[in-house]
């Protein structure tokens, strides 16, 4: 049989509330019990069940986060962020990998295991609204993520069309006038990132009124080798163009790749701007302007809205106007670095 607390009491010659005071650290021991204490367990080979403890309890002090993917370096910022904000509360940040798949998004709020969780923050890519109106779980949740999201639950999101918009309107600004949209689509609000972005676009043109060519609307996978891959196509078929709003930094750099090998000088032939300040973007060759969606406000927010679930527990919410769920956007801001020109005038 496994050794319990009161044997480890019955060795130290203490109680087992001073047992449970020392392997806790919840109150202070004497330095000779402690040292009994700690010997008598470790002789016994007893170890403390915290995952029981906090399940009594009702938290465990973990909080999930659940991302479509662990190399993409936006996830990887947002998780940095998240744990860096949890660990002074002593609480502690799982990470899950869902795909991004309708599936695994599902399973990753409905599987039992998290239940070893105090709350869930899932990134939703491959879910739709309906899929999320139907969901039905006790596991406190709140949404990350661009698309449409159903009323009930609590939502934080990017300020997709906005920080695309104040890009954009940015390089009308300085004389642009034939912008690329890399990694653009139709345009949408509620469709996701690249229709989002790609409307930002599009209605920053419209502000200025300045016509939009259909032509200059790229479609592209976000990542490095697209954004090179986008670059060589408009040169191959001939179209004109005078700026780049890549709809990620990821896809920027491989952008500002497929420019060099076009033999194209930023910013004098072609200005470029990205969206997502990631850290790396910095670092560019020149250092790439971009659109800082709020980081921090968003990492922020997410942890203070799925707090808020914990504590008013399972089932309430979306009744009563008190405790009604909480849509955030955080606010977008331009930084300017190195692949843009100044305003004119």
């Amino acid at each position: 049989m496994r050794p319990t607390m009161s044997d480890v009491a019955h060795a130290a010659g203490v109680s087992t509330m001073t047992v449970s005071n020392v392997l806790t650290g919840r109150r202070r021991v004497s330095t000779q019990t402690r040292t009994r204490v700690e010997r008598a367990a470790a002789d016994l080979g007893y170890e403390l069940n915290l995952t029981a403890r906090h399940l009594r309890a009702g938290r465990t002090h973990t909080v999930a986060l659940a991302v479509p993917f662990f190399d993409h370096p936006y996830f990887g910022e947002l998780a940095a962020r998240l744990a860096r904000l949890l660990a002074p509360e002593g609480r502690h940040l799982v990470v899950e990998q869902t795909g991004p798949s309708r599936e695994a998004e599902l399973a990753a709020v409905t599987r039992a295991r998290w239940q070893l969780y105090d709350g869930v923050l899932l990134s939703v890519v491959g879910m739709t609204a309906a899929d999320l109106d139907d969901l039905r779980t006790s596991v406190p949740l709140v949404l990350l993520g661009e698309q449409q999201m159903p009323a009930r639950y609590d939502h934080v999101r990017m300020d997709n069309v906005g920080g695309a918009r104040l890009a954009t309107a940015h390089l009308l600004a300085t004389g642009a006038r034939r912008i690329a949209v890399v990694g653009g689509a139709e345009p949408s609000a509620d469709a996701g990132m690249m229709p989002a972005r790609t409307l930002g676009w599009a209605l920053a043109h419209e502000d200025a009124g300045v016509a939009v060519e259909p032509g200059l609307v790229v479609r592209a996978p976000a990542d490095l080798a697209s954004g090179r891959e986008a670059v060589r196509r408009i040169v191959r078929d001939g179209i004109a163009f005078d700026a780049v709003l890549a709809v990620t930094d990821t896809l920027a750099a491989g952008v500002l790749a497929g420019l060099a090998e076009a033999g194209l000088r930023v910013p004098d032939d072609v200005q470029v701007v990205g969206f997502d300040n990631l850290a790396s973007s910095e670092l560019t060759v020149p250092a790439l302007s971009t659109v800082d969606p709020g980081h921090e406000h968003l990492a922020t927010e997410a942890l203070r809205l799925l707090d808020v679930a914990v504590a008013r527990g399972p089932g309430r919410g979306a009744d009563g106007a008190a405790d009604a769920p909480r849509h955030v956007t955080a606010p977008a801001e331009l930084v300017l670095r190195a692949t843009t020109r100044e305003r004119r005038g």
